[in-house]
């Protein structure tokens, strides 16, 4: 897993040149609902709703593959798996990986928008 990269490039150009000007648009909404999901995925845990974190972590996961960002998705693959298998005291760690991946994530991705505004 270690070897996924923060970005898949080559999926990413494809996107950029499917949704054309609307690509920033597409990179924000994806920014800002990973923002509500980690914040989503945190609440089902400290509520210990297991089926909500589960559901949670599916939807990020596709969003996250979608977008190319194959580590995260990984990482969403992995927690919805402790959601599904209600092992919400195994969460912890691989959220705050979560958060970190997230952050690499999001640096990359302003990087790109603000090289493709140019």
């Amino acid at each position: 897993m270690a070897d996924l990269p923060h970005l898949d490039e080559e999926a990413l150009a494809e996107l950029q040149d499917v949704m054309e000007d609307e690509f920033a648009t597409l990179i924000r909404t994806y920014l800002n609902d990973s923002k509500e999901r980690i914040t989503s995925l945190k609440s089902a845990m400290k509520h210990r709703d297991a089926d909500a974190f589960a559901k949670t972590a599916h939807s990020f996961k596709g969003s996250s593959i979608n977008i190319g960002a194959p580590h995260l998705g990984e990482l969403c693959r992995q927690i919805e798996k402790v959601g599904l298998e209600e092992r919400l005291s195994d969460a912890p760690p691989l959220l705050s990986a979560i958060d970190a991946e997230f952050q690499q994530v999001t640096a990359a991705l302003e990087t790109l928008m603000a090289g493709s505004a140019e």
